[in-house]
């Protein structure tokens, strides 16, 4: 199966010469771009020649990705621009071995058409091929997509890449917790455990009589499908109103049902604070988040085609 090229294209309003500042210069390219921890220009070549750097990528545990590439800048007779470049690493650690794209700026009235795509060659054979294909190559595309709209909210909004990263953290981990709170209430002590304390407290609330465990088993199943959704849906505003509303209402439940509940180390008042809690945290930190879902990930048909149109540049 023949690869596909990674093509990534996002209209962001700002002007030219501001977008091409924050793409090409190191210092601010390598804060909006996940692919890259470290972006060195190496001593400069005569002028109109391509300009070489280094890249570094910090993958953990004290390791780190680094490569070199040469890149060339062009302005077209529209106004637009187009910078090719080829990269690659002669680190064994590295998947990628040798690889070429351009990024091409294209006026688009108050915005700026701002799109790459690129190529690249893997190391180790069939096992490094399917390996990319299956996980590298998703991924970086990913990166490369979520890079885009960091930067498009840095420049329409104000917000730093590296405020993005934070909130972002803060609310895929409150999501997480959530999703992991629902599914194990539903499961743990409805569906697994019933007998641990669940199906005593509503057989005393004289709710549903003879159908107590019945009753729990949906109910389960209801929070667990609540926590998928969650996860799903973590994204709309709805979702955290509705979460809210849900957690209220089975406290509400749980009380009316067994009020001297509230008594016990771990009671449902505790547990749905903290839920809330959690909820308005991830409505909160939700906001102006990027999303690689907002790029176009298929070039049109005047896209060029990868590796093809490099402005002469090669390693």
């Amino acid at each position: 199966m023949r690869r596909k090229p990674i093509y990534v294209k996002l209209d962001i309003r700002t002007d030219m010469d501001t977008l091409w500042a924050y793409t090409q210069t190191p210092e601010l390219h390598e804060q909006w771009d996940l692919r890259f921890s470290r972006i060195t220009y190496l001593p400069c070549e005569p002028e109109g020649q391509p300009q070489r750097f280094r890249y570094e990528t910090r993958i953990g545990f004290g390791l780190a990705i680094a490569g070199t590439g040469l890149t060339k800048a062009s302005r077209l007779e529209d106004g637009d621009r187009i910078s090719t470049l080829v990269f690659g690493s002669d680190q064994a650690l590295s998947l990628i071995r040798k690889g070429r794209g351009y990024w091409k700026y294209t006026l688009f009235g108050d915005r700026i058409s701002f799109e790459t795509l690129y190529d690249y060659e893997t190391r180790c054979g069939r096992p490094g091929r399917w390996f990319d294909r299956a996980v590298f190559r998703p991924l970086f595309g990913w990166a490369t997509a979520w890079s885009f709209d960091a930067l498009r909210i840095w420049l329409e909004r104000g917000i730093p890449p590296a405020a993005s990263i934070g909130r972002a953290m803060v609310h895929y981990a409150s999501v997480l917790l959530l999703t992991l709170l629902w599914c194990w209430q539903g499961l743990v002590p409805k569906l697994l455990y019933p007998e641990g304390g669940e199906l005593a407290l509503l057989q005393a609330s004289g709710l549903l009589p003879g159908w107590e465990r019945e009753a729990l088993a949906l109910l389960g199943f209801a929070e667990i499908g609540i926590g998928l959704m969650t996860a799903a849906c973590h994204r709309k505003t709805w979702t955290w109103r509705g979460h809210t509303v849900v957690v209220l209402l089975l406290v509400w439940a749980a009380l009316a049902g067994s009020p001297e509940s509230i008594q016990a180390p771990f009671s449902p008042v505790t547990l749905s604070a903290a839920m809330i809690g959690l909820g308005v945290i991830a409505a909160v930190s939700g906001r102006d988040l990027p999303q690689a879902s907002r790029c176009a990930r298929t070039p049109g048909r005047g896209a060029a085609k990868g590796g093809e149109d490099n402005g002469g540049v090669d390693l």
